[in-house]
């Protein structure tokens, strides 16, 4: 359903109260880069509902159902990208900050006073600045294969920022999903058994329900680059925190996410092995024996 979060139009999906209406923590999952609600796993979404939480997920702006920014004048990636070696503000379509704004309004519309907020890549990125912002509406932080977007932190393999720029030669749908499929296999760990099949699936679906628009992305894009500042706003952030990354990830190398754990306060960091930029099993054990456990020591300690 949608709903309306920050003035934009928001596509959510609410697991909703337990039986017979009691009450339940609220997670927030917030998802990354060009990415719908639907790419978080469902076995995620599971672990925590049968852990006892109502699980929250929305399309970001300019991605899933939510609405699109074709409306603003699109920027030049190219031209961006020489104003950000120069040390020239990035002017994008809209910020970051934008888009943590638009998660608090999703709480706000549902009247969800806190929540558990976890976000995945450019996901953990808003999350971060959801937390740095509105602590009173935060009841922790679960940052996953993500950056504090500090200067002189690792860069992605050129060849993996390479292929995610690159443009499909053909825009029928067999075209587009080999075309993603040869990213997934690029940004996932070596040691990362792939379902080809599923996740060829997978793809069709979200194909089907979010349709193909580079430049959504590209907004995306300019946005992460654009925002410059966050590093230096994690040392406000004073909830409990938990910063998530695999050892083996080529996107988001594991130093960014050290980092990240370094400049908030009293965070714990998580190195997961045979994890690149996906969600393997390493990482559903990780939501087992770390990630729900750290939630509900959180909510036992309140």
């Amino acid at each position: 359903m949608k709903v309306i979060a920050n003035d934009v139009p928001i596509e959510i999906e609410d697991s909703g109260e337990g039986a017979n209406g009691e009450k339940r923590p609220v997670v927030l999952l917030i998802m990354g880069l060009g990415m719908q609600l639907i790419d978080w796993p469902d076995d995620i979404v599971n672990l925590l509902v049968a852990a006892g939480f109502r699980v929250i997920r929305h399309d970001n702006r300019d991605a899933g159902l939510s609405q699109r920014f074709d409306h603003i004048p699109q920027r030049s990636l190219l031209w961006q990208k020489i104003r950000f070696r120069l040390g020239l503000p990035v002017r994008a379509s809209y910020s970051m900050q934008d888009m943590a704004d638009d998660a608090l309004g999703v709480l706000d519309a549902l009247n969800i006073p806190q929540a558990h907020i976890i976000g995945a890549s450019m996901g953990g990125m808003i999350a971060q600045r959801l937390v740095a912002t509105y602590p009173e509406r935060v009841k922790s932080l679960v940052s996953i294969m993500s950056s504090s977007g500090a200067q002189g932190l690792p860069l992605p393999k050129p060849e993996v920022m390479a292929a995610l720029l690159s443009k499909p030669t053909d825009t029928r749908i067999e075209e587009l999903v080999a075309h993603q499929l040869r990213i997934i296999r690029l940004i996932a760990s070596p040691s990362e058994p792939l379902n080809i099949d599923e996740q060829t699936q997978h793809l069709r679906m979200a194909l089907s329900r979010g349709g193909y628009y580079p430049k959504s992305f590209i907004r995306q894009i300019l946005a992460i680059i654009a925002d410059s500042d966050r590093a230096e706003l994690l040392s406000r952030i004073s909830c409990p925190a938990l910063v998530v990354h695999g050892e083996d990830d080529p996107l988001i190398p594991m130093a960014c996410g050290e980092d990240t754990a370094r400049r908030i306060s009293g965070a714990k960091f998580l190195p997961v092995q045979q994890m690149g930029h996906t969600f393997p099993p390493s990482f559903m054990q990780a939501m087992t024996e770390e990630i729900i456990p750290f939630l509900n020591d959180v909510e036992e300690t309140e």
